[in-house]
């Protein structure tokens, strides 16, 4: 999203001023990169005793690292990671860090994630309001594609025949400065990548 203003100037050839005028700037008011990766597959055939617990399943461990690595590719290096503590989000966190060289002790593990609706997530991007420039959400849905149709709001071109985001689906919004009173639409959807885009 772009924002325009105007400045007075003046134009020099060899130190001599030439015109004055008001020239037209370019700026973008998005400071800040919110990535949201969903838990990859998980498996339902473990015995597990809760929903919790549940770890991942072999494609959702092949398709954890290939979301790292492709963040790592693209420079979206996060300066901050938040996860939930489920099982199948902390495996799918670990294997993303992998492929980034981030450091497992420098991941924020975020209880309230885990089964989160939209108030709680947006109540903690609000308590992250100073944290780094590019921050990673690891979670799960519904709340992740609630957060992500709220901030996104017109951006999104949702197809009825598939998930906004399926499992290992990563968003990416360029995201306002402020995160304490997050409003619909204030963020713009760079785009959403499928780990199916990456094979």
């Amino acid at each position: 999203m772009l924002k325009a203003w105007a400045g007075e100037r003046f134009l020099f050839a060899n130190g001599v001023p030439l015109a004055q005028g008001t020239f037209w700037y370019l700026s973008s008011p998005m400071a800040r990169e919110l990535l949201l990766l969903r838990h990859a597959k998980s498996d339902w055939d473990t015995d597990t005793g809760s929903d919790i617990e549940r770890p991942l399943a072999k494609r959702g461990k092949r398709d954890a690292p290939r979301i790292g690595e492709w963040l790592y590719r693209e420079g979206l290096v996060p300066s901050l990671i938040l996860s939930s503590t489920a099982e199948r989000a902390r495996e799918t966190t670990l294997r993303v860090c992998k492929g980034l060289d981030y450091k497992k002790r420098d991941i924020k593990w975020e209880p309230a994630i885990y089964e989160a609706d939209l108030e709680t997530l947006l109540r903690l991007l609000a308590d992250y309001e100073h944290a780094p420039s590019t921050v990673l959400m690891v979670g799960h849905n519904p709340g992740l594609e609630d957060l992500l149709r709220y901030l996104a709001e017109d951006d999104l071109d949702e197809r009825k025949d598939e998930k906004l985001l399926p499992t290992a689906a990563l968003a990416r919004l360029e995201m306002p400065d402020d995160w304490c009173s997050l409003e619909a639409g204030s963020a713009v959807l760079s785009r959403v990548i499928r780990p199916k885009a990456l094979k």
